[in-house]
């Protein structure tokens, strides 16, 4: 499905735009480090650009949206989501890097984080403004003890990892994570 994502560090402004399109929001964890890129970020499925371009001081993107892993169940209380932004390696152009993404980190991710309850990859379409990304990864755990403790397998599926998302994205040009907290 096709949605505008919005990445801002104004976050009543992001409560205020998601509930006039009827969008999902995210804040930023109160226990993470701030400084991040961004402290809020909107998911909407609308016509009314708007609202999110308003708010939208980090990005506003076109963006496809992939389920990986769905959640089973309802949500836990505490839900966290690590969202990391991509962007593509520079021996890559965005097709091959966001194809890799999909069709080969995707299904490693789901095996090694055995922990994560949801998996979305948000593939940027178009740049409409701000940041230049490829893509942005929702990493979603059960809570902020498991996003910390069991992100990870494993020492093996670390390193399986960070080997991975070097072969397809650029880590040094890719903005660093941000824990949200769903808000509706």
């Amino acid at each position: 499905m096709l949605e505008l994502v919005a990445l801002t560090t104004d976050v009543e402004g992001a409560a205020e735009a998601a509930r006039e399109v009827d969008g999902t929001w995210y804040r930023a964890h109160d226990g993470e480090r701030q400084g991040g890129p961004y402290t809020a970020m909107i998911r909407a499925a609308t016509d009314r650009p708007e609202p999110l371009l308003e708010v939208a001081d980090v990005g506003l993107y076109t963006c496809f949206a992939r389920t990986i892993k769905a959640p089973g169940g309802p949500p836990a209380a505490e839900r966290v989501v690590a969202s990391f932004g991509l962007v593509h390696h520079p021996d890559l152009t965005h097709r091959q890097a966001d194809d890799h993404w999909r069709d080969r980190h995707g299904p490693l991710a789901l095996r090694c984080h055995a922990a994560m309850c949801d998996y979305t990859q948000l593939s940027v379409v178009a740049r409409l403004s701000g940041l230049e990304l490829d893509g942005i990864a929702l990493c979603a755990f059960d809570s902020r003890q498991d996003l910390r403790e069991r992100f990870f397998n494993d020492d093996a599926a670390r390193a399986e990892i960070i080997a991975d998302v070097a072969s397809f994205a650029d880590a040094s040009a890719s903005p660093r994570r941000v824990v949200l907290v769903e808000q509706g």
